[in-house]
C-alpha cells in the first residue's frame, strides 16, 4: 500500500506518530519518503538515534509547526499521503492557555487541510479522540471541531483526487501523559492519586492505534470517522494492577474531565454503521454511492438511540489483563 509512496506524519515525533514510523518502515521497506513533521527539536534528536536516517533512507526530520502554513507547505512538496497527529492534547494545560490550544487544534487542521488541498496530496487520515464526542473541555471541544473540518474538506476539494477521513479513539496505553506511566512513575513515592474510583476509559496499544491509522489509509472512500471497538478499564483496577500495596489517594477530577468517555454519542447513532471490528460515523451527505460502501463492507446500521460509552461497554479489562498488557505495551521490567 504504501511502498513507492511519500507519506508526511505531523507530530511525528509523539507516542503514535513513532509506532507509525516504526510499522511503515517495518511493513513498507519501498516506501519513498517518510517525512517526520513537528516542532520539538529534541525529540526529532532523539527519534534519529532511534530511526537514524543514515539507516533508513526514506526518512526525514522536517522542524515546523501546523500553525505555520507556508512551512507545511514546504513540507507537504511532493508528497501523497498525510497522517496528522500533531495537536495539544493535555486536558487542563489546554483549559488555561485556550487560545494556544485552538491555534493549534482547530487552526493548524485548517492549515493542513488547504495545504494538502494546494499541494495535491491524495490521502489524509486525521487523528480524532473520544473526548471530542459530546465534548465538555476545550480540548475535546477543539478536536471536534478538528474532525468536522476534515470530514468537510470532502465537499470542497472539487475534482481533485484528495479523500479525507478521520479516526477516533480513546487512551492510547503507552503514550506520553497517559495514566499507566504517570502510575508507573508514581509507584516509586508509594502512592497513586486517583481522581475517581469510578471512572473509566478506553484503551488502545500504540500498534493498534497504528494499525487503525493505516486501515483507514487503505479503506477509506472520503468523510469518514472510524472508531475501533476496542475494551475499558476502571482507574482503580489500573491502580490496583499496579500498586497494590500502594496508598490510592483519592483527589478528585481535574478541570474538564468526565467520569466516563464517549466515543459515539446517540446524536451520531443515526449515522453510524457497524462494520464488523469496528464502527463508522458518516457525514449526513456523502459523496459516493451509500448502498455500495454498506454492500463493500458488510454494514450493518446501529440501532436508533445507540451509543458507545467506556461506562456501558460489553468489554472491561481485568486486573490481570491490565498487568499483562503493561508487561506487552509499556514495561517489560514491570513486576507482576
Amino acid at each position: 500500500m504504501l511502498n513507492n509512496k511519500s507519506i508526511l506524519i505531523t507530530g511525528g515525533t509523539g507516542s503514535l506518530g513513532q509506532a507509525l514510523v516504526k510499522m511503515i518502515l517495518q511493513k513498507w521497506p519501498d516506501v519513498k519518503r517518510l517525512v517526520v513533521y513537528s516542532r520539538d527539536e529534541q525529540k526529532q534528536f532523539q527519534m534519529n538515534q532511534q530511526f537514524p536516517v543514515a539507516q533508513h533512507k526514506a526518512l526525514r526530520y522536517f522542524i515546523g509547526d501546523v500553525r505555520d502554513y507556508e512551512r507545511l507547505k514546504t513540507a507537504l512538496k511532493g508528497i501523497d499521503t498525510v497522517i496528522h497527529a500533531a495537536a495539544m492534547k493535555h486536558v487542563d494545560i489546554a483549559e488555561y492557555n485556550p487560545m494556544e490550544c485552538l491555534k493549534t487544534n482547530v487552526i493548524g487542521a485548517e492549515n493542513v487541510i488547504n495545504a494538502c488541498l494546494e499541494l495535491d496530496v491524495e490521502n489524509v487520515v486525521a487523528l480524532s479522540t473520544d473526548k471530542a464526542a459530546a465534548p465538555i473541555n476545550l480540548y475535546g471541544a477543539s478536536k471536534l471541531a478538528s474532525d468536522k473540518l476534515f470530514i468537510a474538506a470532502n465537499n470542497i476539494k472539487g475534482s481533485k483526487k484528495i479523500k479525507f477521513s478521520v479516526v477516533r479513539y480513546g487512551n492510547v496505553m503507552c503514550s506520553n501523559g497517559s495514566v499507566i506511566p504517570f502510575f508507573l512513575n508514581k509507584k516509586k513515592e508509594g502512592v497513586l492519586p486517583i481522581t475517581e474510583p469510578k471512572m473509566t476509559r478506553f484503551n488502545i496499544s500504540l500498534n493498534e492505534g497504528a494499525e487503525l491509522v493505516l486501515h483507514a489509509l487503505e479503506h477509506a472512500w472520503g468523510g469518514e470517522l472510524f472508531v475501533p471497538k476496542i475494551p475499558s478499564y476502571r482507574i482503580s483496577d489500573v491502580a490496583q494492577a499496579i500498586g497494590p500495596e500502594c496508598e490510592h489517594k483519592i483527589i478528585g477530577i481535574r478541570p474538564g474531565e468526565k467520569i466516563h468517555e464517549e466515543m459515539i454519542t446517540v446524536s451520531d447513532s443515526y449515522s453510524t454503521y457497524d462494520v464488523g471490528s469496528y464502527y463508522v460515523i458518516l457525514p449526513q451527505v456523502v459523496s459516493w454511492d451509500l448502498q455500495k460502501f454498506l454492500a463493500n463492507f458488510k454494514a450493518s446500521k446501529v440501532p436508533d438511540g445507540f451509543n458507545y460509552n467506556s461506562f456501558n461497554n460489553n468489554r472491561f479489562l481485568s486486573v490481570d489483563e491490565i498487568r499483562d498488557l503493561i508487561v506487552k505495551n509499556v514495561d517489560e521490567n514491570f513486576e507482576i
